[in-house]
């Protein structure tokens, strides 16, 4: 257990810290904003799909 938190502080008090964390926090970011915009594809793809299938089967 001291070992553990040996490491812990010495990860808290190393620069590599924030980076790592700066880091994720972008990638969250991207990840949020694909979701986003695959949705939005997908939802506008499904409006023409639909659109073309009531056209053809009227």
């Amino acid at each position: 257990m001291r070992k553990f938190v040996t490491s812990l502080v010495h990860f808290v008090k190393n620069e590599d810290g924030p980076t790592a964390v700066e880091y994720a926090v972008m990638l969250a970011l991207i990840i949020v904003v694909c979701i986003t915009a695959i949705t939005s594809v997908g939802s506008n793809a499904n409006s023409k799909f639909q659109t073309v299938a009531n056209t053809l089967g009227s």
